[in-house]
């Protein structure tokens, strides 16, 4: 790879801070940034039928950053996707994001995507897929699959970094004459 990446993707658990390092990326570089999240989630949280169209309109233009999440996403960001950065920060760290960020939503009342907020937190009782319940029950999958799913595609360079210092650093390390450091 010469120069610097064009297609990145952000892998990481809920909570890990993805959407917020892919930002950072998008404003380092200077490239799109598109959160998933916005295209998934449509009123009342129901999946936007468009979703995967949307996401293909994506992974086709030139440069851009994203999340690599949701499975129907996944394939078509690997096919195109350069680089991409795994967040792996320890779980104890995650679960405190997730629900820091779950509280302060709800109290917020935040307005997330179409319209959405977060549910009351009683919720975290009755929903099997409340956001902290996912973090917590997936906090592993990362490590079984994407080892797996970058051999799979020859062509992506998988950065893996484990604290959120440690991926500041990295971002700081993007120049030209060192694309990838």
């Amino acid at each position: 790879m010469s120069g610097l990446p064009t297609r990145i993707a952000v892998a990481g658990v809920s909570g890990s801070g993805k959407s917020t390092l892919a930002k950072r990326i998008s404003e380092h570089l200077d490239i799109p940034y598109m959160e998933l999240d916005a295209l998934h989630h449509g009123p009342a949280w129901t999946p936007r039928p468009e979703f995967v169209d949307d996401v293909r309109a994506l992974v086709a233009r030139p440069a851009w950053v994203s999340e690599l999440q949701y499975a129907a996403a996944k394939p078509l960001i690997l096919e195109r996707v350069e680089v991409i950065v795994w967040l792996d920060v320890p779980t104890p760290l995650t679960m405190y994001q997730v629900i820091r960020r779950t509280l302060v939503r709800r109290v917020r009342r935040t307005e997330l995507w179409n319209g959405n907020v977060e549910p009351p937190l009683r919720s975290i009782f009755t929903d099997r897929e409340h956001v902290v319940l996912w973090a917590w029950k997936t906090r592993n999958r990362l490590r079984v699959e994407l080892p797996d799913q970058v051999a799979a595609h020859p062509g992506v360079r998988l950065i893996r970094v484990r604290s959120h210092r440690a991926a500041r650093r990295w971002l700081a390390s993007m120049t030209e004459a060192s694309p990838v450091a």
